[in-house]
C-alpha cells in the first residue's frame, strides 16, 4: 500500500523566479539544465494539488536598471526588461510542458503570437483549471520591478503566499557569501524588513504585501525539494508576514 500524500498547506501559491536563476551554471542566458530541474520542482507541488502561479524577472538577459542600461531612456530601458521577461517565460513555459504540467503565459504587454494578454479573471480561471500560470511583462509599466509585479499578480489573483526562490537558504543581516559571520532570521515582520533596508524584494513590493498581509517566505532555490517541503508545512527558509503572526 503506498504512503498516504500529505495535503498541502496551501492552496494557491505565486512562485518569484528571477532571471538570474535560470541563468543556472552559465553567465548569461538560460541554461535549459537548470529550467527543467526547476519545472521538475513547480511539478512536485503542482501535483499536490496547489495552485502555481510564477512571474519571472529577466535579469539573466537584461535589466532596466543594470551596468548595460547606463546612459540609456529609463523607459526604454525597462521596456527591455520586460521583454526579456517573456523571453524566460516561454522558456519556463517549454520546460514545464516537457515535464507533462498544463502552462499558461499571459504578458502584461501584448503579443498575441506568443501569449496571452493578461486579464486577471482569465488568469484565475486557468488556475482553477490546474493549469501552472506563468506572468510575464512585468506589470506592463516601466519604473516598476518584478518583485513589484509578484506582490501585485499575487494579490489579483488571491494567492496565499509568495514564495521566493534565492540563491541562499533565507534572508541573512548581511550578504552570506560575502560575510560568514552573516546572521540568518527565521521570522521577520515587514516594517523589519524595510527598517534594516533588507534586500529581499523592493520596498514597493513589501509594502504592498504589508498593507494586504501576504506573507512571504524566501528559501533555496536550488536545494532539491524545498519547494514541496514548504507545502508540506516544513520550515523551510525566512518568513516575511506582519506583526501579529510573526512568532
Amino acid at each position: 500500500m503506498s504512503p498516504r500524500r500529505k495535503a498541502p498547506i496551501f492552496g494557491r501559491v505565486l512562485l518569484k523566479l528571477s532571471g538570474e536563476a535560470l541563468l543556472g551554471e552559465k553567465t548569461f542566458g538560460i541554461d535549459r539544465a537548470f529550467t527543467d530541474y526547476l519545472a521538475e520542482e513547480i511539478r512536485s507541488i503542482h501535483v499536490l494539488g496547489t495552485q502555481v502561479a510564477a512571474v519571472v524577472g529577466g535579469g539573466n538577459i537584461f535589466r532596466g536598471v543594470s551596468d548595460s542600461a547606463i546612459g540609456m531612456d529609463r523607459v526604454s530601458a525597462d521596456h527591455m526588461g520586460m521583454l526579456a521577461t517573456v523571453i524566460n517565460a516561454l522558456a519556463l513555459q517549454d520546460a514545464l510542458e516537457r515535464a507533462g504540467v498544463f502552462t499558461r503565459v499571459l504578458s502584461a504587454i501584448e503579443m498575441r503570437e506568443v501569449a496571452e494578454p493578461y486579464i486577471r479573471r482569465r488568469a484565475i480561471r486557468h488556475l482553477e483549471k490546474q493549469r501552472v500560470v506563468i506572468f510575464a511583462g512585468g506589470t506592463g509599466n516601466p519604473y516598476f520591478s518584478t518583485d513589484t509585479a509578484a506582490s501585485l499578480r499575487a494579490m489579483e489573483v488571491k494567492a496565499e503566499i509568495i514564495l521566493k526562490g534565492t540563491k541562499v537558504d533565507g534572508i541573512y543581516d548581511a550578504d552570506p557569501m560575502k560575510n560568514p559571520r552573516a546572521k540568518k532570521f527565521d521570522r521577520l515582520t515587514y516594517f523589519e524588513v524595510l527598517q534594516r533596508g533588507l534586500k529581499v524584494m523592493d520596498a514597493t513590493a513589501i509594502s504592498l504585501c504589508m498593507d494586504n498581509d501576504l506573507p512571504i517566505i524566501v528559501y533555496d532555490l536550488k536545494r532539491k525539494g524545498n519547494l514541496k517541503r514548504i507545502l508540506q508545512g516544513e520550515k523551510v527558509g525566512t518568513i516575511v508576514r506582519g506583526v501579529d503572526n510573526v512568532h
